[in-house]
């Protein structure tokens, strides 16, 4: 080789390095800074110093506005040149990583990062943090569950890193982690300060149907609905609302679980500290009736202090069977303080004895044998049961309805509503009790039938019943009377069949019996002079069964005990 040769060979080999040395050397893998040298509709061509530009897809700029021509950007070179020769860049990538560090620093101290809602995404929201990508989990916004979540979009919170994987390009935030720790810190500090029974400041947070969380000071405490007040109090609204600023009651402060308790009522004095100097026993008390029971209705004399008006102290005369009766939920009433049970928080009261006793001077206005009017109020099955004046009821039994009928029911004889006049029988005070009799207010027609009928007198009467003893016939004033078997002149043990209901017979009368309202009859006294009665021998004989006859009444025959 010449001299001349080598010179030349030297000179492009000197041209060739030059050429080379004038691209940077890069390697895949690497972020390197380009420039954006121009913009298409959907991409931006960028200088990176190699052969050929890299393209830059618009939608790897967070905001597209940013991606300007001239502007630098920093991208991620995943490849030299791809199968078309351009270079294959990232600018996603290049942000991640840029950022890798210092969210793995985060992350690993547990400090508190910035992060701008995004927009809501299934399951949660889309967050910015530090320039990148993440998802804060719905369950993790807040310590309770949020509603609507769309009202954060925009809003910038402070979450914590919990969860990063760089090969899926995934960040997973939570700011409820970041607010329980500091609760936690918070109500370590609480508990280091505060003692039961301190009295603090708090702000009503939250309201449930149990009761409302109060912020203490970076920590809730349950304030109880038993706790708000010392009267009934049905839902915490009644009581507080959501912002209201109280003072509260410490009553309890588990460290170890985390738990405190407050009180609103603990506050002011129990209202039945005072309460039987303020209600004395006979005092007259006005209320406003709160609740009905079967027993009795409560009633309220002020906030905190219930009576209770027991179904028998409503009235003095009605039988009261449900206080509705007389009494509904809201009524002002007025009632006699009748006992207190200090240590049961029990106060009975009276209604009835805000009224007078009727019964007190009922023996000055009423007397037996007295006749009164009144109105047929109920008929059960022994009588009916007569008003005679407002609250004063009578009772007329069945067997006082009636001089000549054996009554079953008082429907027999009366209707409800209806107004009759009775005799006053009996009057209890003690018991609250009045007899009346119905039939007292007539004649008793067996004492004029007794004028009429003597013994020996002949009558026609007409056959109405012929029972096994005997036979039984209707007289004169609604009254009957009895023949035995032996007065029949057609006795013996089939009389029945020889007598017909309906056939008149002439009879004697042989016995009026006032006491006993009998009538004894014969029709052999009649029909058979006494000397050719029955012979010594027969009538001994037949003296037993007489005699049994004899005893035979009409009611006897009422109650069924001569049926066949």
């Amino acid at each position: 080789m010449t001299e001349e040769t080598k010179d030349v060979d030297a000179k492009e080999l000197t041209m060739a390095d030059i050429y080379e040395g004038s691209f940077p050397t890069l390697k895949p893998g690497q972020i390197v800074t380009g420039t954006i040298i121009k913009r298409l509709p959907n991409a931006v061509l960028v200088d990176l110093g190699l052969k050929a530009e890299g393209i830059l897809p618009l939608e790897e700029f967070r905001n597209p506005d940013e991606a300007k021509e001239g502007q630098e950007v920093k991208v991620y070179l995943d490849m030299l040149e791809d199968k078309e020769g351009f270079p294959a860049i990232s600018k996603r990538k290049a942000d991640f990583q840029l950022a890798w560090e210092k969210i793995k620093e985060k992350s690993e101290s547990s400090e508190g990062v910035p992060a701008t809602v995004m927009k809501r995404v299934k399951g949660g929201l889309a967050v910015e943090v530090m320039g990148l990508d993440a998802f804060l989990p719905g369950s993790q916004v807040d310590l309770r569950p949020v509603p609507n979540l769309d009202m954060l979009i925009g809003k910038e919170l402070e979450v914590k890193i919990i969860s990063v994987n760089w090969f899926k390009k995934n960040i997973v935030v939570s700011r409820r982690v970041l607010l329980e720790e500091r609760q936690a810190q918070a109500r370590k500090e609480l508990f280091a300060r505060t003692k039961v029974g301190d009295v603090i400041d708090g702000t009503v947070k939250t309201i449930t149907d149990f009761g409302a969380f109060v912020d203490i000071g970076g920590a809730d405490a349950l304030l109880h609905i038993s706790d708000l007040a010392w009267n009934k109090v049905i839902h915490p609204k009644e009581v507080v609302d959501i912002g209201d600023e109280l003072k509260v009651k410490v009553l309890s402060a588990d460290e170890r679980t985390g738990r405190i308790t407050v009180g609103l009522k603990q506050l002011t004095p129990h209202p039945w500290e005072k309460v039987e100097e303020k209600y004395p026993i006979g005092t007259r008390i006005k209320g406003r009736v709160t609740t009905l029971a079967e027993y009795g209705a409560f009633v309220e004399l002020e906030k905190g202090i219930e009576g209770l008006i027991h179904i028998s102290e409503m009235s003095w005369t009605k039988m009261i069977h449900h206080p509705s009766q007389i009494l509904a939920v809201g009524d002002e009433v007025e009632a006699v303080v009748l006992n207190i049970d200090k240590e049961n928080r029990r106060i009975s009261l009276g209604l009835k004895q805000t009224m007078p006793d009727p019964w007190s001077l009922i023996d000055e206005k009423y007397h037996v044998g007295q006749r009164v009017e009144g109105e047929v109020r109920s008929l059960k099955e022994f009588g009916a049961f007569v008003e005679i004046e407002e609250g004063i009821e009578g009772l007329v039994h069945n067997a006082d309805m009636s001089w000549t009928k054996r009554i079953k029911h008082p429907r027999e004889e009366l209707k409800k509503g209806q107004r009759i006049e009775t005799v006053i029988l009996g009057i209890d005070k003690e018991n609250r009790r009045i007899t009346l009799g119905l039939k007292q207010t007539q004649e008793d027609p067996f004492y004029e039938i007794s004028k009429e009928l003597k013994e020996g007198s002949l009558i026609r009467a007409r056959i109405i019943d012929l029972p096994k003893p005997g036979v039984v016939v209707s007289l004169q004033y609604g009254i009957e009377g009895f023949v035995p078997l032996s007065q029949l002149v057609r006795g013996g043990k089939k009389a029945k069949e020889k007598y017909q209901i309906g056939e008149e017979l002439e009879l004697k009368v042989i016995r009026v019996d006032f006491d006993h309202r009998r009538i004894g009859l014969s029709e052999k006294a009649v029909h058979m002079p006494e000397s050719e009665n029955e012979k010594p021998r027969e009538r001994r004989k037949s003296a037993p069964e007489e005699e049994v006859n004899d005893r035979f009444t009409l009611e006897d025959h009422i109650r069924g005990t001569g049926e066949d």
